[in-house]
């Protein structure tokens, strides 16, 4: 008996939300049936004047100072550090001496390896000439032959651990921190010096792909620093990406010259302004005025009987929320911009005016 009253109370709730929703409905197409009794059957659309319109391409792009080179110096060799002649800020250039590590084992391992040459040289000079006089075969001498090219090696490599002994700056530049001091004991890896060269900055900016087909390698960009209020840097664009990052925008690197006050700095935010030649005027219409999206290249064009009839036009480039029309509308003619998903070619509509009495 309690099922059957539970059903039966299930039934007229599904009833009367069956009987709800057809009562919202009713009264919609009423209302909508109301409007279009005002309007006298036509289709109330937004539309907008057809005319040619200057083509600004000048952008600016806001991005970070990068160094030309930002480098950590590692050591090459083991060994106690016995003095450092540089110090944090200090500007160095390339081949200079930053600091000096205790030669004293590089030098016996060098003095090792040089006697341990001139013995290999005196024995191949008596086995080369014992095996003129059939002393020594073929093999042994080519065996003395090897030991003589790898003792001359050798000797190379411990030159070339004495010579790193001195720790040189690899690049010009400003040591902007030291890792190490005097009476530290260096092993190959040890971090030294950072080298930070900042005669040349790299501004590192973004650009999307109706912006950055209009760059390339070469171009002059003016740049400013909120750091430095009212002055203008100077720049090249020096590096523009083959491929867009994961916003699907291009980067784009501006080199800029800092050498003569050095004012700016690694890390600074910094404004790119790209100005481009005055383009001729062309027909930009609304984004929103195509039929499901720019790459239909379909649009309503409103009649002189009011009626909307479709036009397939060729699309150029895209402006933000304007696009360019190459073929297709010309000035005069007035475009649908809004209400299209009500639309069929041929159908009456009724053109809203904006404030300034055009249709809009």
């Amino acid at each position: 008996m309690k099922r059957i009253i539970i059903t039966i109370v299930v039934v007229i709730g599904v009833l009367a939300l069956i009987g709800w929703v057809l009562s919202n409905n009713k009264k919609e197409n009423e209302a909508k049936t109301a409007v279009v009794a005002e309007t006298g059957g036509a289709i109330v659309v937004k539309a907008a004047k057809v005319s040619k319109q200057p083509i600004v391409l000048d952008f600016s792009a806001n991005g970070n100072f990068a160094a030309n080179q930002d480098l950590k110096l590692l050591s090459e060799v083991s060994g106690r550090i016995t003095k450092l002649l540089v110090k944090e800020g200090a500007r160095v250039s390339r081949g200079q001496v930053l600091a000096l590590v205790d030669p004293e084992l590089t030098n016996l391992d060098r003095q090792v390896a040089e006697e341990n040459l001139q013995k290999l040289k005196t024995d191949y000079a008596r086995y080369k000439s014992s095996f003129e006089t059939g002393g020594v075969t073929k093999s042994q001498l080519d065996e003395i032959e090897l030991q003589l090219r790898n003792a001359e090696i050798k000797l190379q490599q411990e030159n070339r651990r004495v010579a790193d002994a001195n720790i040189k700056a690899p690049i010009s530049g400003i040591i902007n921190s030291r890792s190490v001091e005097v009476g530290a004991y260096l092993s190959p890896g040890t971090e030294l010096f950072e080298i930070v060269d900042l005669s040349q900055l790299k501004l590192k900016v973004t650009a999307n792909e109706t912006q950055v087909v209009n760059l390339k390698v070469g171009d002059k960009v003016s740049i400013a620093s909120t750091v430095f209020p009212g002055k203008e840097f100077n720049g090249t664009v020096t590096f523009i990406a083959a491929k867009a990052d994961n916003t699907l925008n291009y980067p784009v690197e501006i080199t800029v010259d800092n050498s003569t006050a050095s004012e700016l700095r690694a890390g600074m935010y910094g404004t790119a302004h790209f100005k481009f030649p005055q383009q001729e005027p062309t027909i930009l219409i609304p984004r929103g005025s195509f039929v499901g999206g720019v790459n239909s290249n379909q649009v309503y064009v409103l009649s002189a009987d009011s009626t909307a009839t479709v036009r397939q036009v060729v699309a150029g480039r895209i402006f933000g929320e304007q696009v360019e029309i190459v073929k297709g509308l010309e000035e005069g003619e007035t475009v649908i911009t809004s209400g299209q998903i009500n639309l069929v070619d041929g159908a009456k509509v009724d053109a809203q005016l904006d404030s300034t009495g055009n249709q809009g």
